[in-house]
């Protein structure tokens, strides 16, 4: 469901004991011994959670959705059906799952600019995208993606032009979205590889942009 506004990651694992020194956080500390008491007891396996966390790191997670959108890209019949029927053409790839069960997927383009937001908690394509970012979650973004989109994204260093129209998507727990960010300029003849790794997983939200890879050339320049 798109809305109009108005004027105006990741799992800490492990099983050794805390060192002194060590750079972990203090929920990360806590995590850890929580886990390490409650496979202490045998009430969790640890393969069981090495499942899990490769899962989410290998399995699950933003380059799926950037593997997407690179087909996309090069695919003009892939892209047709992505946005017919974004569901169908994910799975086509091997990305299917909960909360991946009805994809819609918005295309951005010069005229517009999609976002994406779950206003009534933290919907989100774990299947594309992994786990959802702390601030997709927050409160303030939920509430200012809607009321100024634009303000939102420069917030992020997204810069739009003035006449470029914004788009907000509201995910629900029957439909979640994906945008499909613009090409880069000077990417012609790219594989899918290599243009998926210009796809970020703000991108396929909406709060970002591909990376520009003459931007990249210019950073690298000494």
């Amino acid at each position: 469901m798109a809305l109009e506004p108005t004027p105006t990651g990741g799992m800490t694992h492990g099983h050794g004991r805390h060192e002194e020194g060590s750079d972990l956080s203090d929920i990360a500390l806590r995590v850890r011994a929580l886990e390490s008491l409650l496979i202490e007891k045998g009430y969790v396996d640890p393969a069981a959670l090495d499942a899990i966390v490769e899962t989410y790191e290998t399995k699950i997670g933003p380059r799926n959705g950037a593997r997407v959108v690179a087909r996309s890209w090069v695919d003009p019949a892939f892209r047709e059906w992505l946005l017919d029927d974004a569901t169908a053409a994910i799975r086509s790839l091997g990305y299917a799952g909960r909360q991946g069960e009805h994809m819609v997927a918005v295309e951005n383009t010069d005229a517009v600019h999609n976002m994406v937001v779950c206003t009534l908690c933290s919907c989100y394509p774990l299947p594309v995208l992994g786990l959802p970012p702390v601030w997709y979650k927050s409160a303030p973004y939920r509430s200012r993606a809607v009321m100024d989109p634009r303000g939102v994204l420069a917030e992020f260093g997204v810069s739009l032009r003035a006449d470029t129209k914004i788009r907000v998507w509201d995910s629900t727990a029957e439909i979640r979205y994906l945008v499909v960010p613009m090409r880069p300029a000077a990417t012609g003849g790219w594989s899918e590889e290599r243009l998926a790794s210009l796809v970020t997983r703000d991108s396929m939200i909406g709060t970002g942009l591909a990376i520009d890879p003459q931007s990249l050339a210019a950073e690298a320049a000494p």
